[in-house]
């Protein structure tokens, strides 16, 4: 029995062929494309979290140390009177 295939069907499967091997280096430039621009996106957004982040830190940070600044002034000076007014003669706060 002779394996003979039609020729028409023997040019579709080259041309196929053909245009497959054709434009896979297109796909795989598109594909490495899109896969870094996602990756940059990750990082920008993550920097962008990591900054907001930063910043209430450090906020709340400053205020607290603000806070125990005055507060110091203001104990100090609470203790000095209590001794001034003689409220406390053990000498302890």
């Amino acid at each position: 029995m002779a394996d003979i295939v039609n020729p028409q069907i023997t040019d579709a499967v080259t041309q196929t062929n053909v245009k497959i091997l054709g434009d896979a280096p297109g796909m795989a430039m598109a594909s490495l494309f899109q896969a870094t621009g996602q990756a940059l996106g990750n990082a920008a957004h993550n920097a962008t979290a990591a900054g907001v982040n930063a910043t209430t830190i450090l906020q709340a940070t400053t205020t607290q140390g603000v806070a125990l600044l005055y507060g110091v002034d203001t104990a100090a000076t609470a203790v000095g009177i209590t001794e001034i007014l003689g409220a406390n003669k053990s000498g302890y706060p």
